[in-house]
């Protein structure tokens, strides 16, 4: 009994450490965008922008990006309506790729998923010291393209910048690619082999 009175102290103050922590005063949040068809989590209130995304096939299409800056970190989630431009999902999301890579070395670039939307995720060692964490998707006609981004400033905002990427959800169900055992024998190939890449 002693014994544990003894630990009552120490454990009041690992607890009013862990509450004091920058990490654990933020809340993150789920913000809802019905109308792009996705919900992303951030730690505070994004900001939002309309701005022009180049396409492929160099076609100026209305984008939106929410982000925010906050704790060393950049987290940013891109959606440009490709919905009047012929393109496909190949041609999408390898242009995004382009340009994420564009920032410095591509250290990983693997298939992802959301359910049952299939995209890559990228991580990037940024040329000025910056680590970014990303993924882009082409669904229902648009490019979907979240990044979080931990500065080179010293403090280590990666696991932010990883988890900001993660919380990215679509809505109402949708697929951007046909379930695999549907497919013709050569096109299951082609997306086993994706897949396991």
């Amino acid at each position: 009994m002693t014994a544990m009175r003894g630990m009552r102290p120490v454990a009041f103050v690992l607890a009013t450490l862990a509450v004091s922590s920058p990490a654990a005063a933020e809340t993150w949040r789920e913000y809802s965008y019905p109308g792009s068809f996705f919900t992303v989590r951030f730690p505070a209130q994004p900001t939002y922008e309309t701005t022009t995304y180049q396409t492929a096939e160099g076609v100026p299409v209305e984008a939106r990006v929410y982000s925010l800056l906050q704790n060393d970190s950049v987290l940013r989630m891109l959606v440009a309506d490709l919905s009047a431009v012929k393109t496909d999902e190949a041609a999408v999301i390898g242009h995004a790729i382009q340009g994420l890579s564009e920032r410095g070395e591509v250290k990983l670039d693997i298939p992802h998923r959301i359910n049952r939307v299939y995209g890559r995720q990228l991580s990037i060692q940024g040329s000025d010291g910056s680590h970014s964490s990303a993924a882009v998707f082409y669904y229902r006609h648009r490019l979907y393209q979240i990044e979080g981004i931990a500065l080179p400033n010293g403090t280590d905002a990666t696991a932010d910048a990883i988890r900001f990427q993660q919380s990215l959800t679509f809505l109402n169900g949708y697929a951007n690619r046909p379930p695999v055992e549907a497919l013709p024998e050569p096109q299951r190939r082609f997306f086993d082999s994706e897949l396991n890449r």
